[in-house]
């Protein structure tokens, strides 16, 4: 899989520059992200990159719309694994059961029927750019019930928290494209669930003066799980 900037760099309000949404695409099919100046979320589903935003349905991005933030990777060939009912906790756990190892990114997928799914996107920044907390305590959060579609996302080992979302992080897009956004909570109702691993992870920079001009550093994980609204992955010393 392949990463453009790091998640720490959101969080200190550097995100002036990105990656345009056809370079991204030339990495894979499918994806997460995030719009140009944190302007809405974005999900690459087979090979169609959405931004979802706060004041229209999701559309179709062009080629050089900008992400300030994405995972992408060429989706790989996974048999389905039924979920059943389930929630978050739930949801991850399945995830969590399926990985190879828990050294290794993996992508994750869940197509279906979903009861609630509650999902976030926030406005355009302007500038001077603030960072993502200070942009996610202004959140627009939407609850869709009864809905079918996909989860697009990726679960990432412990070691990577600050550089991407530790643990799940996942983005939603209805089957209908009218609805989607970044996940904070669901319940599935029945779906397929599949989770293919990666052993190579490419990590692209950005190289605009802010970035380079800002010296980076990982503070206290609660940050990451107050913005993102997951947890990061337990140790796995019991397992």
């Amino acid at each position: 899989m392949t990463q453009f900037a790091v998640l720490d760099a959101l969080l200190a309000g550097v995100y002036e520059s990105g990656l345009p949404v056809g370079t991204a695409l030339g990495h894979g099919d499918f994806g997460i992200g995030c719009c140009d100046r944190l302007g809405g979320e974005v999900v690459i589903l087979n090979g169609v990159a959405y931004a979802c935003t706060v004041d229209a349905p999701p559309h179709v991005m062009a080629d050089t719309d900008i992400l300030p933030f994405a995972d992408v990777c060429v989706e790989p060939s996974a048999a389905p694994t039924p979920t059943g009912p389930a929630d978050l906790t739930g949801l991850t756990s399945l995830v969590e059961a399926a990985v190879v190892s828990r050294n290794l990114f993996h992508s994750v997928r869940v197509d279906g029927l979903f009861r609630s799914v509650r999902v976030r996107a926030t406005r355009r920044e302007h500038f001077p750019l603030r960072p993502l907390a200070d942009v996610a305590g202004e959140q627009v959060e939407t609850v869709l019930t009864d809905v079918a579609g996909t989860l697009v996302g990726f679960w990432a080992p412990s070691i990577y928290q600050g550089i991407a979302v530790a643990g799940l992080h996942v983005h939603f897009l209805s089957a209908d494209r009218r609805a989607g956004g970044h996940v904070l909570d669901l319940a599935v109702q029945d779906a397929a669930l599949r989770v293919g691993a990666f052993a190579r992870f490419t990590l692209l920079l950005p190289t605009d003066p802010a970035f380079l001009a800002t010296e980076l550093t990982h503070d206290d994980d609660h940050r990451i799980v107050a913005v993102e609204g997951v947890a990061a992955p337990e140790p796995d010393a019991q397992r």
